[in-house]
C-alpha cells in the first residue's frame, strides 16, 4: 500500500508536468541542507520548466531520551539518517516546488529499560528485577523505503547561489525489539516460556504507543548553487 501511494503521487506530478513543459536548458542544482534528519547534501536535475528530479542524504543526528510507562522508566540513544529520492513538481516555473517520492530511512533508537519499582510487570504479570535484570532492545522508527511527500523552494530556475528549504512527511514503520540482561526468556522451561510472551506484550504495547505518530515530519533548511 506505502509503495502503491509514493507510485501515485509521482504518476500525478508527472501528468502535471507535462501538461505544461516547455523547453528549457537543464539545470544542476547543489545544496548544503540541514534539518530534522540531520546534515548533508542535496542535488537536484531541473530538465524542464516545471519538472524535475532530486536526491537527498542526511545523517548524524543523534541524542538521548527518555520515556517512561506506569512499570518502566526507559532511556534511549537516538540515531536518524536518511537519504531521499523525488520527482520534483514547479507549477509555477520558479522555485516552488510539489515533491514526491521515496524516503530511505535508518531511524532507531537503543534502549535500556528500569523498574520504576523492585519489580517489571509485563501483560498483568510481576518479575522480580533482580532476576532480570535491565531489559535492552531496539526501537526502530523507520527504515527500508517509505512514501514521501512534501513542497518547498529550491532556486533551481537561475544559475547563481540561492536559499533552499522543503518541508514534508515520511510514513514511519514502527517495530521494537526487547530482551532481558540476563536472558533468562532464553531458557527451556515454562517460566521463560511465559516471560518471552509477555516480553513480547510489551513490545506491542511500546509500537501501539509509537503507531500514534503515523508519519515523521521531515523539515529542511539549507543553501545552494545552480549552474
Amino acid at each position: 500500500m506505502k509503495r502503491m501511494t509514493a507510485t501515485g503521487l509521482v504518476a500525478t506530478l508527472c501528468l502535471l508536468g507535462t501538461a505544461h513543459t516547455h523547453a528549457q536548458e537543464p539545470r544542476l542544482t547543489l545544496g548544503a541542507v540541514a534539518g530534522t534528519t540531520g546534515v548533508g547534501a542535496d542535488v537536484s536535475w531541473r530538465f524542464s520548466e516545471r519538472l524535475g528530479v532530486s536526491a537527498r542524504y542526511t545523517g548524524g543526528l543523534d541524542w538521548s531520551t527518555d520515556y517512561s510507562t506506569d512499570d518502566v522508566h526507559y532511556d534511549g540513544d537516538i540515531s536518524l539518517a536518511a537519504g531521499k529520492l523525488t520527482l520534483d513538481y514547479y507549477p509555477f516555473a520558479s522555485g516552488f516546488f510539489l515533491s514526491a517520492g521515496v524516503m530511505l530511512p535508518d531511524m532507531d533508537a537503543d534502549v535500556v529499560g528500569r523498574p520504576r519499582n523492585d519489580s517489571y510487570e509485563f501483560n498483568g504479570r510481576d518479575y522480580d528485577a533482580e532476576l532480570l535484570g535491565t531489559l535492552n532492545g531496539t526501537l526502530t522508527l523507520a527504515d527500508g523505503v517509505q512514501p514521501y511527500a512534501g513542497l518547498g523552494w529550491r532556486q533551481s530556475h537561475r544559475s547563481g547561489f540561492g536559499f533552499f528549504t522543503e518541508v514534508g512527511v515520511m510514513a514511519t514503520d514502527v517495530n521494537v525489539s526487547l530482551s532481558t540482561s540476563e536472558g533468562f526468556e532464553n531458557l527451556d522451561n515454562p517460566f521463560s516460556a511465559q516471560l518471552r510472551s509477555d516480553i513480547r506484550q510489551e513490545e506491542r504495547r511500546l509500537e501501539d504507543e509509537a503507531k500514534k505518530w503515523p508519519v515523521y515530519p521531515v523539515a529542511v533548511i539549507g543553501v545552494s548553487y545552480t549552474f
